[in-house]
């Protein structure tokens, strides 16, 4: 037993020695092997290791350190043992969500905005509150992730909530926001990260420029061509709409890929005969012909005919692709103050779109799936076909509509004072 008690108090001991004099692999090892240690106290004046390296000017605190390297399974056993993301360091007044964003550790980021949504957190402070937590400049994760070019991190930060034109200036003050910092890292994937979820391009940081103007400062073309004030809007991700916000992992992963695939087809007729030009985004249908199996042919979408069904409305049962789905949601920017995103309804028989989910494969007792498959797509492509469908009825009462993607390319109508950038 006392050996025991000797053993414990070593580690103890070692622990609080890495942390004052900043072992950081030391105090990573140590922290793996035992989380618990994190809750200990020294026996002089109580004070855990995390205010041990505060009063040291440590900033890599035991969760910080994890996250800032991306150690997974430390960062999820610190976080079991209730480690608190809420602490902020001594120097930039961070927390381990701005490490991990800033160094581009997805798989920590996730963890750590998992375990905020369960913990106390979530109900004392909030978990938008959290997601969008200022560091000492006023930078919000989503901030750090922009400016240092970390494009899945944006995307799970804007996922979870983060203001996509957050400024860093306070009181009053306008910052730069985080396409100001996209334009300036020079990150075509996080500028169109940003764009796709309501960004705005106009925005000014507090020297007046818009994020075009800091693109071209910084001399990168290609992100000024999409930033111009000029260019085309991209589609945006219709968050306000209810059945978007609730979908379903796997739906959720399906309309994403359309609306970035319909938007790369913008950028490319931006760029198009600039020395930025992007390759053509590649589609699920291309090469597709009358030679196709029976299972693809008799599930081809009903308002493009080009791709497979993969999306089916929910409760009346219609099925329709990705792109013709985010056609029937997605619009342009929309101006908050004046006006709103009306909720779309089911193209095919005008009921209200409860839920959306991934489409389920027809079976072989269906009425279409007797048919020989050639003849069914000559039937679907003739004129008279397609005037009578229930989903062009349904369409033309919804105005002009085009569809997204396709082997026909056709689209729908169109660190102290680093933060703030001096002309």
């Amino acid at each position: 037993m006392g050996q025991g008690l000797s053993c414990r108090a070593n580690y103890e001991n070692g622990l609080f020695r890495a942390v004052r004099v900043g072992d950081l692999e030391t105090v990573e090892g140590l922290i793996e092997r035992n989380p618990s240690l994190l809750h200990e106290t020294n026996v002089y004046d109580r004070q855990s290791a995390l205010h041990v390296a505060a009063a040291n000017g440590q900033i890599e605190t035991p969760l910080m350190l994890a996250a800032m390297h991306g150690k997974i399974s430390c960062v999820q056993k610190l976080l079991q043992s209730g480690a608190n993301v809420l602490m902020f360091d001594s120097l930039h007044e961070r927390t381990c969500l701005h490490y991990a964003a800033y160094h581009g550790q997805s798989d920590c980021l996730q963890a750590i905005l998992s375990a905020a949504h369960s913990s106390p957190i979530a109900d004392s402070w909030g978990f938008a509150r959290f997601v969008n937590i200022r560091d000492g400049n006023g930078a919000t994760p989503l901030h750090l992730a922009a400016r240092q070019r970390r494009a899945d991190c944006v995307h799970k930060l804007l996922d979870s909530g983060a203001l996509v034109c957050a400024s860093t200036g306070g009181y009053g003050c306008p910052g730069s926001n985080p396409l100001h910092l996209a334009a300036r890292g020079g990150s075509l994937d996080c500028v169109r990260e940003l764009l796709a979820w309501g960004a705005d391009r106009l925005q000014r940081d507090s020297s007046g420029r818009i994020p075009y103007t800091v693109a071209l400062k910084y001399k990168h073309g290609a992100c000024a061509a999409l930033l111009n004030p000029l260019s085309a809007e991209p589609l945006v991700w219709p968050s306000p709409l209810k059945f978007i916000s609730e979908l379903n992992p796997e739906a959720k992963i399906l309309l994403e890929k359309a609306l970035m695939e319909a938007n790369k087809e913008r950028e490319n007729n931006i760029l198009k005969g600039t020395p930025y030009s992007l390759p053509s985004p590649s589609h699920s249908d291309v090469g597709i012909n009358d030679s196709m199996s029976e299972a693809s042919d008799t599930e081809l979408c009903c308002i493009c005919f080009d791709q497979v069904c993969t999306i089916e409305v929910q409760d009346c049962g219609h099925q329709m692709c990705a792109h013709c789905t985010l056609a029937l949601c997605c619009h342009t920017k929309l101006n908050p103050t004046t006006a709103c995103l009306t909720a779309p309804v089911c193209p095919f028989c005008r009921s209200s779109i409860a839920q959306l989910v991934v489409a389920k494969i027809r079976s072989s007792n269906d009425t279409e799936s007797d048919m020989n498959p050639s003849k069914l797509r000559r039937l679907r492509m003739s004129p008279k076909f397609s005037e009578g469908s229930s989903s062009f009825k349904g369409l033309s009462a919804m105005g002009s509509f085009g569809k997204m993607g396709g082997r026909s390319s056709g689209r729908i109508a169109a660190e102290s004072n680093e933060w703030v950038d001096k002309p």
